[in-house]
């Protein structure tokens, strides 16, 4: 039951309606018995510095940060750990005695679900689709499991460019190559890991796929695919890889871990990652 004593958590965002983590931050903090809330916020972009303002007011004790406001976020930050400044993106917000504090928990996100697989990551050449914000968590979380290769691939050759130098003072030593589109046939006979960072597949082209069948039948027997879009489920990428009998893994679990990471430094208890994702899994109607 909400009363007055009831602690506030939220999820910033613009739009904001769309977004999954009230279901799943909602059932982890029932499990837990813990009286605290976790509410949808719609802030729009020219009202990040109100809103803000806004939440110190009524004692917000912390709060997810999704599009457009990830990096909007960071002047408003007194502190931001080093995994945020090397992604260049905060998701996860909290309270404290000194101000905001952010982190980016994406990383955990991502990685969680690789961490539990049999695999020897300081082996592993991984070809990640895409070099948008998403892919920056992505090659962090690579350069934490080890991974001595990282192949990010785009169409646009100065976007490419530019994303190559964004790290060069970035807090974490990354080892990075980029790469246009057309040379994909010279990385996938070498890729253990294979990440789609792009949209494509997303509802309403889910029919769609970032690579053909073709071109995923270059990967070697013992690759893994990952699909960082969670619906529809299986993407068709991941349904390609299905058939090729590789592993395939879903955005939805890198929803569900780096909630959970949120949560727990918010409540400072470990959140119930079976809880979140069923949740999920029931509300998108994948279970009863």
């Amino acid at each position: 039951m909400i009363t007055g004593k009831t602690k506030l958590l939220g999820v910033i965002g613009h739009p904001i309606e769309h977004s999954l983590s009230p279901v799943m931050h909602n059932a982890a903090i029932a499990n837990l018995g813990a009286d605290y809330v976790y509410l949808p916020l719609p802030v729009k972009p020219a009202d990040l510095a109100s809103a803000m303002a806004g939440f110190a007011a009524i004692d917000l004790q912390g709060f997810s940060v999704t599009i457009p406001h990830k990096q909007a976020i960071i002047p408003f930050l007194t502190a931001v750990s080093p995994i945020a400044q090397a992604v260049g993106a905060v998701n996860t917000v909290w309270q404290t005695e000194s101000g905001w504090r952010g982190t980016n928990t994406d990383v955990e996100g991502f990685v969680a679900p690789l961490k539990a697989l049999d695999q020897d990551w300081t082996q592993a050449a991984v070809v990640v689709l895409g070099n948008g914000g998403a892919a920056r968590a992505v090659v962090v979380g690579c350069t934490q499991l080890g991974c001595p290769q990282v192949h990010v691939v785009g169409r646009d050759a100065q976007k490419l460019e530019q994303f190559q130098r964004s790290w060069s003072h970035a807090p974490l030593s990354v080892n990075l190559q980029t790469h246009l589109w057309q040379q994909l046939p010279e990385l996938l006979p070498y890729a253990t890991l294979l990440v789609n960072t792009t949209p494509i597949g997303m509802y309403p082209q889910v029919n769609d796929s970032p690579l053909a069948a073709d071109a995923i039948a270059l990967l070697p027997d013992h690759a893994i695919a990952y699909d960082l879009i969670y619906t529809p489920n299986p993407t068709q990428f991941l349904q390609i890889a299905s058939q090729r009998q590789l592993v395939a893994i879903d955005g939805l679990e890198m929803l569900v871990q780096q909630g959970a990471a949120a949560l727990t430094i918010w409540l400072q208890q470990p959140a119930s990652v079976e809880v979140m994702r069923r949740s999920l899994r029931q509300h998108l109607g994948w279970e009863s």
